[in-house]
């Protein structure tokens, strides 16, 4: 991987925000993490769902601008499966089809029981450009 376009995949200004790490990337897969705090909680003092959605979103976009193609989400569906537990969630993303201008891009999210937490289903736009 190129570190030019590893640069660029860590300059996410949101993501650093937010508090996501980009712990690992290989073409076509990332791992991402996110220890949690209290400004990731909700009302109820559980992980808001926001903050789930952007550690999946992050690591969709690591993975999916992994081999140097500049790469945007056009659509993400996320399913929350539990309330995690534990003060680390871990995101693994792996693209799982990729042509010349879409690629599908699956991501599990899971918590420091290594339960499933939730799973988002990711598409994007390969806009041609390379980083």
């Amino acid at each position: 991987m190129n570190g030019d376009f590893i640069k660029f995949i860590k300059n996410d200004r949101f993501a650093e925000l937010v508090g996501t790490k980009l712990v690992k990337v290989e073409p076509g897969y990332a791992v991402v993490e996110l220890e949690v705090e209290e400004k990731h909680l909700n009302g109820i003092n559980t992980v808001q769902g926001g903050a789930i959605f952007a550690l999946a979103d992050y690591a969709f976009a690591a993975a999916s601008n992994s081999e140097g193609v500049v790469t945007v989400g056009i659509n993400v569906n996320i399913s929350y499966m539990k309330v995690p537990t534990g003060k680390k969630l871990k995101a693994e993303a792996r693209v799982v089809s990729a042509s010349r201008k879409i690629c599908h891009v699956e991501v599990n999210i899971v918590d420091e029981d290594d339960s499933l937490v939730a799973k988002a289903n990711c598409t994007g736009y390969r806009k041609q450009q390379h980083g």
